[in-house]
């Protein structure tokens, strides 16, 4: 993808707009901050008022500058900003930042002025980040086109990790407390407003920067969820993982009120989901989201989940094992004839995992290695943890120690290397140095460990599949669908359903019952009945037909008193089906992410437990799979107390292809229900029994 964030992160040249000599103001920071940092570009102030700003010449408009600057910082206020943009195009720059708040964030004067910027943006092909926010900055090429006070005492150095955040605030605190952990910066971008470039595209491009092996992302609200979707997938497919901060709920709108689906799926539940379909963490906290970080920078996924704890203290082994389980990592036994080894060498030592050797090694430095080495060597773990409260701290212990560590786990590099300790950030960035993730508090580096595996496992998923493309576009010439025309549209897009028949008012439904066989349901069908059950338009175990044409009239006069104006085309007359599992499946259009596919199991686990889970459209069948799994009840499916196997194949199946029915026909759905769903024992099949599908107003 082709983007001008290259030339917005690096440029050759730069005009600042609003230069001030006041270096404490928006347009005196930046300009001060690539005089010291050393930028090896041209900047060209631009202030009317002043023939130099900082000893720099300067240039009284856009129009007087001498060459087209690569970026225009606009440091001016809002009402001066929409002239400064259009003098910009006119001059023909191609990027520009802007500063300034006062636009959309206050309401609608600031957004017709923001819409006029984003209207010369369009014509004139100029680029701009903003407005509302506080620019951005790239440490290896000393461009720091920000006021960001964060830069006041302290540059930051180039590194690993780079920054993506719509608020400008959020973004400096985090590359603050970045710096303070020793993390380098390879790109800090704030997009504010977003009335140009956004998040999405901003983190697309960033996954392409080499230097760049870990993400930290901030979010209020996604404006293109499909170019969004694009760049989570192109992270993980070029495994660079993405740490999420993501804030606010919104509503799922009206359709709530006439879908079930519709009323489980809040926006916040569904990011969470969409964000682990496509491997993102979420971060609960600021704190959080820099451990994370701070792990991945090294770059390194452990293969597997395997960890292996050496401590020379039991209760702080057990509590690390504890945490490690609860985090998804398996604190496996050593093997037998290593656990024989270590006893040999150290008769009172614990030498299962947590690894113990007791505080007898710190007297003898090179059993300690021979320890601690036969655990990385022969244990098979993917992950090493040792805990050491304070002695790399230690004035006289602390070079001994490291240089302990680097001897017994030199030629392991490739493995995660960790460890807990107290110490001065020096000693942190020493070991740091040496390759090993160091951490004081042991629960959040375990945490932050067990974020690496499931990195891991993303990035192995993204590599064994294709993209999913969307479903076939289906004609649905209605503007209102009964359960069978619902039926009738999605058996086009692959579900199968039970046979049934529709009895016209004033049928024989005794008949058609017959043909169906007995025990049957009875549901009244009009498009304009969402609900049957609340109108009365349901019978179910019909065992003969004079009780199916006695209940089927009762039914249709039902209905007829409760909704006089609806439009009736009969009754249903379905199978009475039981056994399996049952579940609820359903589509639902998020006001931000677009059409996405929920599960859950049905009864007391969705009307009171909420046991669902949600998985953008379209996906595959893998995906699938994941999403069923991700359910607390998922080990109903497997089969408890002697029941059968559900048949998870033909469920996942199902799900697959109405995520690509809902994605080749977003335009025209509003949300689906199929509740229940039974799921039969393995190898006999899903059978939906019910179907609501509410069509969206205006679409084609």
């Amino acid at each position: 993808m082709s983007s001008p964030l290259s030339a917005l992160l690096a440029p050759r040249s730069v005009a600042i707009v609003g230069a001030s000599d006041n270096m404490a103001r928006i347009g005196g920071r930046p300009l001060r901050y690539m005089r010291e940092a050393g930028y090896d570009g041209r900047i060209l102030p631009v202030n009317p008022n002043r023939d130099t700003v900082q000893g720099i010449p300067a240039y009284a408009s856009i129009a007087a500058l001498p060459e087209t600057p690569d970026v225009a910082l606009l440091a001016v206020p809002a009402e001066a900003t929409v002239q400064a943009v259009r003098d910009a195009a006119q001059l023909g720059v191609k990027n520009a930042i802007i500063f300034s708040a006062g636009f959309a964030e206050t309401g609608d004067p600031g957004r017709i002025l923001q819409d006029e910027i984003s209207q010369i943006a369009r014509k004139s092909g100029m680029r701009i980040l903003g407005p509302n926010c506080l620019g951005v900055f790239n440490p290896a090429s000393n461009f720091y086109g920000t006021f960001s006070v964060v830069l006041d005492n302290e540059f930051i150095k180039p590194g690993p990790v780079g920054i993506v955040s719509q608020s400008g605030a959020y973004g400096a605190h985090i590359a603050h407390l970045a710096r303070n952990r020793g993390l380098g910066i390879s790109h800090w971008i704030t997009t504010g407003n977003e009335a140009d470039l956004n998040l999405a595209e901003v983190l697309h491009w960033m996954v392409d920067q080499p230097e760049t092996k870990v993400i930290m992302a901030y979010a209020e609200s996604i404006r293109d969820h499909e170019l969004f979707f694009a760049a989570l997938e192109h992270a993980r497919r070029n495994e660079k993982a993405i740490v999420f901060m993501k804030t606010g709920r919104s509503d799922v709108g009206a359709a709530a009120a006439a879908s079930h689906t519709a009323a489980l799926a809040g926006s916040d539940a569904v990011f969470d989901a969409v964000l682990r379909q496509f491997g993102v963490f979420r971060a609960a906290s600021t704190a959080e989201q820099l451990d994370v970080a701070y792990a991945c920078a090294r770059g390194i996924y452990p293969r597997g989940n395997k960890i292996g704890i050496f401590t020379m203290s039991g209760g702080f082994g057990i509590q690390m094992a504890d945490d490690a389980v609860a985090n998804g990592l398996d604190v496996a036994i050593m093997p037998e004839d290593a656990q024989e080894e270590l006893k040999a060498m150290l008769p009172y030592a614990s030498p299962r995992n947590p690894v113990d050797a007791t505080a007898q090694v710190v007297t003898d430095l090179p059993l300690m290695a021979k320890y601690i080495n036969a655990v990385v060597d022969k244990g098979g773990y993917d992950i090493f943890v040792g805990i050491f409260g304070t002695g790399p701290g230690s004035s006289s212990f602390a070079e001994p120690l490291r240089k302990t560590l680097l001897e017994a786990t030199k030629g392991y590099e490739e493995k995660v290397l960790a460890l807990t300790m107290s110490a001065g950030p020096d000693v942190f960035r020493r070991y740091e140095a040496n390759g090993f993730i160091a951490h004081e508090d042991g629960s959040a580096l375990i945490r932050a460990l067990g974020a690496l595996t499931r990195f891991r496992r993303s990035f192995d998923e993204a590599q064994e599949t294709a993209p999913v493309a969307p479903g076939e576009k289906i004609s649905i010439e209605a503007s209102a669908l009964s359960e069978r025309g619902a039926k009738d549209v999605l058996s086009r897009a692959g579900l199968t359903f039970p046979q049934e028949r529709l009895v016209a008012p004033g049928g024989d439904i005794g008949a058609a019952a017959g043909e169906i066989g007995f025990p049957v349901v009875l549901k009244i069908s009009s498009p304009d009945i969402a609900h049957k059950t609340e109108v009365g338009g349901v019978a179910v175990n019909i065992r003969t037909a004079e009780e199916a044409n006695r209940m089927g009239a009762e039914i249709l006069a039902k209905a007829v008193e409760k909704c006089p104006s609806a439009y009736l085309e009969g009754i249903v007359v379905a199978p009475m089906i039981s056994g399996g599992v049952e579940t609820i499946i359903g589509v639902v259009q998020d006001p931000v992410l677009g059409p996405v596919v929920m599960f859950g199991l049905g009864g007391i686990f969705v009307e009171v437990l909420k046991d669902v889970t949600f998985r953008a459209a379209p996906f595959d069948v893998a995906e699938a799979h994941r999403m069923i799994r991700e359910i607390r009840g998922y080990a109903i499916l497997e089969g408890v107390r002697g029941e059968e196997p559900a048949d998870i194949d033909a469920l996942a199946e199902l799900l697959s292809n109405l995520s690509r029915f809902a994605a080749a026909n977003a335009d025209r759905i509003e949300s689906i229900d199929l509740n229940p769903v039974r799921i039969l024992p393995k190898g006999q099949g899903v059978v939906p029994l019910d179907a609501l599908l509410i069509l969206r107003q205006g679409g084609q």
